[in-house]
């Protein structure tokens, strides 16, 4: 049976949208310029429908039909605080204009799709003062988009603190799926009030609710003891000497057995920090401004630490054991690092995008 919705999938990387949408979604076309994630790609979704190149090189041609949605995670490090800040005009979010020229041109040919999710880091929302979410928001509009936005984070739905942004723009908004959210983050409410007059009327506060409790936590996600490479007693230790001493002292203070992550950071000197609280760090592309997440485990006095895996990583991302990741760690640590939490655009999905296009199309003044 045919699948109701379809959908563009722009920077795909390894496909974590299209499997967050779900067996209602197909694929018309699937787009990334990484050769590593390209592979990645189709080694999971073989249909034929992802072509790897550059955005910039597509042409309206190359988008069959009109689809219900364009999906669109578009590349964050110049949002990124470990980036360089340089927002949209600035090298690889520039990418995101290339993406959006052929939404412009799919209007043009009648082909537009009613819906568009844009999903970034939190910088999308303050970069250069907000002027940049000023001109995303400013071709929203021009193009005949309401739009909101909702920053979910997916430590909601998986043992990861990983807030993201989703802009979510709807060519046909309903009144009924509008109100209240705990995605409505300050962050999102600023973004919102600093819009001049023109953009604010194209502005909807989404009413996308909460999720249940998340009943996981990292140490459910990782691999038995026995499968795993420690680190010998002598690195395990050079990791906690770069620690400040409050983060030792939360390490040498638990009793039983307590499982953490470190990230090693650099700035005017190295070190380590520690997090025990259940949850992952953000997962990062091995090449960004945090070094790769190690695990920590304290258990009867003693402290063991090692690399987190590539197929833990893919487990903190809601992908499951059965995704081909690539084979090498650093590779498939780039492939989850990069890519969005699958839980959360299922929910997304679920709780909006498909309400959004099964319903009679409304455009209704409040």
């Amino acid at each position: 049976m045919t699948a109701p919705f379809t959908f563009y999938e722009f920077f795909a990387g390894g496909g974590m949208a299209r499997l967050g949408l779900g067996e209602g979604w197909t694929c018309a076309f699937a787009n990334d310029f990484d050769p590593l994630k390209a592979r990645t790609y189709q080694a999971n979704f073989p249909a034929g429908d992802f072509h790897q190149g550059d955005v910039w090189k597509l042409s309206p041609a190359d988008l069959p039909g009109q689809a219900d949605l364009a999906w669109a995670s578009s590349p964050c490090q110049d949002f990124s605080l470990a980036g360089g800040r340089a927002g949209l005009a600035g090298g690889r979010s520039s990418a995101f204009f290339g993406f959006w020229r052929l939404i412009e041109a799919l209007g043009e040919q009648a082909r537009a799709p009613r819906l568009v999710v844009i999903e970034n880091v939190g910088g999308l929302l303050t970069s250069h003062g907000g002027a940049d979410f000023a001109a995303l928001s400013e071709a929203l509009a021009k193009a005949g988009y309401s739009f909101g936005a909702l920053e979910i984070d997916a430590a909601a739905f998986l043992p990861q603190s990983r807030p993201r942004v989703f802009v979510v723009a709807a060519k046909t908004p309903r009144p009924g799926l509008r109100g209240d959210s705990p995605f409505h983050t300050k962050a999102v409410r600023a973004a919102a009030a600093a819009l001049p007059a023109h953009l604010a009327a194209h502005w909807v506060w989404w009413g996308l609710a909460g999720p249940p409790a998340r009943n996981t936590d990292l140490a459910s996600v990782l691999e038995p003891d026995e499968l795993v490479a420690w680190h010998d007693p002598v690195r395990t230790e050079h990791l906690l000497s770069l620690m400040a001493p409050l983060h030792r002292a939360r390490l040498e203070s638990r009793g039983g057995r307590t499982v953490g992550t470190v990230f090693r950071r650099t700035r005017d000197v190295q070190r380590a920090e520690v997090r025990i609280d259940g949850l992952a760090g953000c997962l990062r592309t091995p090449r960004g401004g945090s070094s790769r997440q190690a695990i920590v485990v304290v258990e009867d006095g003693r402290v063991r630490s090692r690399l987190l895996s590539g197929r833990e990583a893919a487990r903190l991302m809601g992908l499951p054991d059965t995704y081909i990741l690539p084979p090498r760690a650093n590779a498939a640590l780039h492939v989850a690092g990069d890519g969005v939490a699958v839980p959360v655009v299922r929910w997304l999905a679920r709780g909006l995008l498909e309400p959004l296009l099964a319903a009679p199309s409304i455009l209704a003044a409040e």
